[in-house]
């Protein structure tokens, strides 16, 4: 385990799923997914586009619905009072795949408005978190610019840091490099990389293999709305484990 992490089997899980199910309609994209993710763990998740792995992480924070099963997130079951979703979504930080700031506001306003508005920290403390999560993410030197004036990697850095303004105990990740240049990636997975070192439970959907041996505890391989296989990385991406035929037709695919 890396440094900082000292993930316990005995702890209670953070996130529980069982039989988790969500249609659009007719099309049945989430079929009985159950999970359990441990305090501190990272999940990556990867799998073909329309398999699902998106739909699942949205599921968690409430912005997708989900309508069968049940989710558990910290304690909390996610129903429909709005008093639990409000709790799961202060706990629980979003990236996506588009960075979503506030092209109007300064990237210090941006990371500093929601402690602001959701946790009533005064300004100057809103601002030196701000400043301080800036320097984590390696951009402190761009907090009175606007994102406009951003590269794409710093604005995903920006995002990140946004997300941790709020001081989650969850961080969850919508393929926050997939809409970046290939040489903005590193700059971006770097910064993920050292969350996970310092003990942040991440659930990460995307293609990144490199980042998925490296950096996870676990790899949740999706198909057609189920779980097919997860596991270690290390026997995930070994070739001398034998794997279900969809797991392996997709590794042969991306590897």
């Amino acid at each position: 385990m890396e440094d900082g992490k000292q993930m316990m089997a005995g702890d209670e899980p953070i996130i529980i799923c069982k039989n988790m199910n969500k249609w659009y309609g007719e099309f049945h994209v989430l079929r009985d997914v159950s999970l359990e993710v441990q305090p501190q763990e990272v999940l990556v998740i990867i799998g073909p586009s329309g398999s699902g792995k998106s739909t699942f992480i949205r599921c968690i924070n409430r912005l997708e619905e989900h309508q069968d099963g049940q989710i558990v997130v910290d304690g909390i079951e996610l129903s429909h009072d709005v008093k639990n979703i409000a709790e799961i979504r202060r706990e629980t930080g979003m990236v996506f795949q588009q960075f979503n700031l506030f092209p109007h506001l300064t990237i210090l306003d941006n990371i500093s408005l929601a402690p602001m508005k959701v946790r009533h920290w005064p300004r100057d403390k809103a601002e030196q978190r701000a400043m301080e999560l800036l320097t984590r993410v390696g951009i402190p030197e761009q907090a009175l610019k606007y994102p406009g004036q951003l590269s794409g990697g710093q604005q995903q850095r920006v995002a990140i840091a946004r997300a941790l303004a709020m001081e989650p105990k969850i961080m969850l990740f919508d393929e926050p490099t997939s809409a970046l240049d290939p040489e903005m990636i590193k700059e971006v997975l770097d910064v993920m990389k050292e969350l996970a070192q310092s003990g942040m439970t991440m659930l990460v959907v995307t293609h990144e293999m490199g980042f998925a041996r490296e950096v996870a505890d676990r790899v949740i391989f999706f198909d057609r709305g189920r779980i097919v296989e997860q596991g270690p990385p290390e026997n995930f991406f070994s070739p001398d484990i034998e794997h279900h035929p969809r797991t392996q037709e997709f590794l042969d695919q991306i590897l």
